[in-house]
């Protein structure tokens, strides 16, 4: 493979690239084959696993957030993510908005009228009626736990992890660094190899994934401005055109084209929420944006330890519960991005503290979405209308977004603006703002799928990272192509499946970092500067003799 390598202009690490590549070529023709037998065997997989595992991830979480709070207010919270002396390389500004678009800027576009949508007409509390005043708190409570501090949580434990031992330590840029303390020099050997090939097909599945939505969000946003439906046709040529406007920003690099991309992105999409707020119910809003944050701490502990436990108690229900189809799979689908959002902000966030890297990548984003939510989701409910005298007042539009939302949540966020003025001119700012969304997503994935190849913060090759950014929109061009529907339902189980070792994989980030913590404290180092390598040495011989 080395000469193969060679031949091929590579600079990587042979093993872990061509593995990767391969195993992702067999699934997507096995995949392609056989859409229905394995999306069979992963839908039962997926079900064992929330039906068995999903307190697990349900506590896991809150056990990585109550971690990385400890971190940052601890002793350990000055300990700065770099070399004596570094300071930051970008702004706080365009730090966030880096870290922002490469997350879940997508998400938040699809699911921002979707899901408090969804919970408002479909509570899934028990006791709580539809289109009411306590459904719309609930909703809004919710969609913020899915999206706000927890899920930065995943990705900033791992964020953290290898902002520490590569920028600190001067380690190969790949997962598996994170486990020195643990492994020591069996990081460069078949476990470490593994670990970080783990990592690679777990970030270009969890993409793919979220390129198909986006996908078909667009198609959604172009048929209702130009009528050009939204099939399999249409949804290919988006993503090839976006696949070429990624690659082109992979070219570019990080400073050039992901920053340009991420800056102009959160610009529109801030543009986009102040016209919401302004040419929408303003005074609503406001007053529900204040008690928006009131009803997230108020419910949050609540919904962080809130399990279903009796979904499966009632006689008939054969399911695995609310929490099963929400939340369990919340968190595996993003923990499969963890790998990618936290080598990225890693690389991004050099020569910060500990401190300002937990506050800043839990909070700032955590604050943004909860504002979007306030916005868009207290807006979309009120002209759904909550109450029963709202909706008998508003008549037969009362229930259009809902309605729009069970036919096809791609559809949710454009029928939302159906209610503003300027419609198509607004439906056609959104679509652009969810395309750009998808290229800083793809190009960031791309760009940290190849630092794991090769193991340093530099750049490979051109054509090695454009091969990445190839090999994901192809991915997922060919599960709308060739395998439809049933491939993007079994590439969804398949998520569920490989987010359960890359969690577990997380979860032992925790006692890495313990260690580490440990051993500065050992060595008594100063702030800011380097431990050497050689103390996880002598540890190791320690342990050895006893």
């Amino acid at each position: 493979m080395e000469h193969l390598a060679r031949r091929l202009g590579l600079r990587t690490d042979p093993t872990i690239f061509f593995v990767s590549a391969g195993v992702t070529i067999v699934f997507v023709i096995a995949l392609v084959l056989f859409p229905e037998g394995i999306g069979d065997a992963f839908a039962a997989g997926r079900s064992w696993i929330v039906t068995n595992l999903g307190w697990f991830f349900i506590l896991g979480v809150n056990v990585w957030l109550g971690f990385l709070i400890w971190a940052a207010v601890s002793r350990h919270g000055h300990i700065r993510l770099g070399p004596k002396g570094e300071r930051p390389e970008y702004s706080n500004l365009s730090w966030f908005t880096m870290l922002f678009a490469g997350g879940i800027g997508t998400v938040l576009m699809f699911w921002g009228v979707a899901e408090p949508i969804s919970h408002f007409s479909s509570p899934p509390l028990p006791g709580v009626e539809a289109y009411t005043e306590e459904a719309a708190r609930d909703a809004i409570s919710i969609a913020i736990y899915h999206l706000g501090l927890h899920t930065w949580a995943i990705f900033t434990l791992p964020g953290l992890a290898f902002a520490y031992f590569i920028n600190r330590y001067d380690l190969p840029v790949r997962v598996s660094s994170v486990f020195y303390p643990l492994l020591r020099e069996g990081i460069h050997g078949p476990v470490g190899k593994a670990i970080d090939i783990v990592a690679i097909l777990g970030t270009l599945f969890g993409v793919a994934v979220s390129l198909g939505l986006g996908s078909s969000q667009i198609a959604a946003g172009l048929d209702a401005l130009f009528g050009t439906g939204d099939g399999t046709v249409v949804q290919v040529a988006i993503l090839t055109v976006l696949t070429l406007v990624a690659i082109g920003s992979i070219v570019a690099g990080l400073d050039k084209g992901v920053k340009l991309l991420s800056n102009l992105n959160i610009g529109m999409a801030v543009a986009l929420m102040v016209f919401v707020l302004v040419t929408g119910s303003t005074l609503f809003l406001l007053r529900g944006l204040v008690e928006t944050f009131g009803l997230y701490f108020e419910n949050l502990p609540r919904l962080a330890f809130w399990n279903d436990m009796l979904a499966n108690e009632n006689p008939g229900n054969d399911d695995w519960g609310w929490q099963g189809s929400w939340t369990v799979f919340y968190w595996a689908w993003t923990v499969t991005w963890s790998p990618f959002i936290g080598l990225f902000v890693a690389r991004i966030s050099r020569g910060r503290t500990i401190r300002e890297f937990v506050f800043g990548v839990l909070g700032a984003p955590s604050l943004f979405t909860l504002v979007w939510f306030a916005i868009f989701g207290w807006q979309a409910m009120e002209f759904d209308g909550i109450g029963l005298a709202a909706r008998e007042a508003l008549g037969d539009s009362a229930g259009q977004i809902s309605a729009a939302v069970a036919d096809s949540i791609p559809l949710a966020m454009f029928a939302f603006f159906e209610h503003f003025p300027f419609t198509p001119v607004v439906q056609g700012l959104a679509v652009v703002i969810v395309a750009i969304f998808f290229a800083t997503s793809s190009d960031s994935a791309s760009l940290v799928v190849d630092m794991l190849c090769t193991g340093t913060p530099n750049p490979g090759p051109t054509h090695q990272r454009v091969f990445w950014g190839a090999a994901e929109g192809l991915v997922a061009a060919m599960l709308i192509v060739l395998a439809g529907e049933a491939g993007l339902t079994a590439l969804q189980q398949v998520i569920t499946v490989v987010g359960l070792p890359i969690f577990i994989l997380c979860s032992m980030m925790i006692p890495s970092l313990i260690r580490g913590f440990a051993q500065e404290d050992i060595d008594h180092v100063n702030v800011g500067t380097r431990p050497e390598l050689d103390s996880f040495a002598r540890s190791g011989a320690d342990d050895a003799g006893s």
